[in-house]
């Protein structure tokens, strides 16, 4: 794979957001009309598992794929953002074996030839880099596709798909209030517009009612197979296994790789959709998914490389790209437990983008983070100055400093080391684009 600074994909990618623009702009028309120059290559993919929803949806296209693989199928992957580079964006199967990230001179061959067919007509990037989704696809052979949802799903740029083998509904909180909407049933609205006639639905742990009664009442009009978790499947951990149940089968399996007990859902989530969507799940398809399972950026654990090398000797460090109050309380919940299994002091290295909110971000971290040093993001225009955002921090009800970076954030933290003290749990997060910032830092890209 060729380093950032020698991507001719990326080039071509920072030449298109110097044309277009570079935010959102929720319609289909301008996508719809791309494809159809492009000969609709959405038209002519193996079976789609569209992924929607707030929080959630990395996990379980992760479980997913994980579980198709398992079996020994090939599997294209659509997620967004990507953490460091654009190529992660696109993963394509291989039969037998893990997929891979696209290579760079194909990615720039179909970014080429999409923004050649659109011929500098005004569309956003993210359309085009969708529509560069269908063309890689149905380009290459595989046995299912897993596509997620950029922002809210209706009138998202991934959704001119007409006919799903099945569609999941991951947790919904509130985020993204300017475009989808400022409560949780427009939200849930939103992200239930992937849903389509008589095609499966699974519906992930919901912990709002009134966003449930919106995503089962519209899958119930749309005359879809329905699947809701708590109801139609469940989860839970039990001595140290996790026990998965549903209308056809009882599992016992090992608990899933990806940290935190909310992976357990998500993995439900995951085994559920998979047999919706047509393929057969096997026991061992899911202990071989439960223990190869891999999602970078979210709570991911880091144990060598520059970071750790900077912070105080013997720091348990881990990275995550929540960047909302529902994914700082699932994340809370991660560290607390953590806590339990082994005492050490929790600090946050924190940057947010001026789209999310930040106290509600950091409230979930009350009562359990000791102090949080702020940090500029790299990337995004979006980035919050350190100085403001420590501000929402003490609103939140925690002691915060500004600083200019992660390094003298890590220099900073090691001066509130209490000596004898067990070394400190260091969180770096808040934001995607800042865990991207730190997995490029310490030296370990995605791959």
């Amino acid at each position: 794979m060729t380093t950032p600074a020698q991507s001719e994909a990326e080039r071509i990618i920072e030449k298109l957001l110097g044309l277009h623009p570079k935010g959102f702009d929720l319609s289909l028309d301008r996508i719809t009309i791309l494809l159809e120059k492009l000969g609709n290559p959405h038209k002519r993919l193996p079976p789609i598992i569209h992924v929607a929803g707030t929080n959630g949806k990395g996990s379980v296209t992760a479980f997913s794929r994980a579980l198709l693989e398992a079996a020994g199928l090939s599997v294209h992957v659509h997620t967004s953002p990507h953490l460091v580079n654009w190529y992660e964006r696109y993963r394509l199967g291989i039969r037998g074996e893990k997929g891979r990230y696209v290579e760079d001179e194909v990615l720039a061959d179909a970014l080429e030839r999409v923004a050649s067919a659109n011929g500098g007509q005004m569309i956003t990037v993210f359309e085009i880099l969708t529509a560069v989704t269908f063309v890689l696809f149905a380009e290459h052979p595989a046995d299912a596709a897993i596509i997620e949802v950029g922002l809210g799903g209706r009138f998202d740029a991934t959704n001119v798909i007409t006919n799903p083998a099945v569609s999941i509904i991951m947790p919904i909180s509130l985020d993204h209030q300017a475009y989808l909407g400022d409560s949780v049933e427009l939200i849930a609205a939103e992200k239930a517009g992937i849903m389509k006639s008589g095609s499966p639905v699974v519906i992930g742990h919901q912990e709002y009612d009134a966003a449930l009664d919106v995503l089962v009442d519209t899958a119930e009009r749309l005359k879809c197979p329905t699947a809701v978790y708590g109801q139609d499947y469940s989860s839970h951990e039990e001595f140290g296994r996790m026990v998965y149940q549903d209308e056809f089968s009882l599992v016992d399996a090992p608990l899933p790789r990806l940290p935190g007990r909310h992976q357990l859902a998500n993995a439900a989530a995951a085994i559920r959709a998979v047999k919706a969507a047509g393929f057969e799940v096997t026991n061992k398809m899911i202990e071989t998914a439960m223990a190869s399972v891999e999602w970078p950026g979210r709570l991911q654990r880091i144990k060598t490389g520059h970071i750790v090398d900077l912070a105080p000797a013997g720091s348990e460090i881990w990275i995550d790209g929540g960047h909302n109050p529902g994914a700082g309380e699932v994340i809370a919940e991660a560290m607390a437990g953590f806590e339990e299994k082994q005492s050490r002091p929790l600090f946050l290295v924190s940057g947010m983008i001026n789209t999310k909110d930040q106290v509600g971000y950091f409230k979930a971290f009350a009562d359990i983070a000791q102090y949080v040093f702020t940090v500029p993001i790299h990337g995004t225009d979006a980035a919050i100055d350190p100085v403001v955002l420590a501000h929402a921090v003490f609103d939140a009800g925690l002691v915060a400093a500004p600083t200019s970076s992660i390094e003298e954030a890590l220099e900073e933290l090691k001066k509130r080391i209490v000596p004898g003290k067990p070394a400190p749990r260091i969180l770096i997060g808040g934001s995607l684009y800042l865990a991207g910032n730190a997995l490029a830092l310490n030296g370990t890209v995605p791959t």
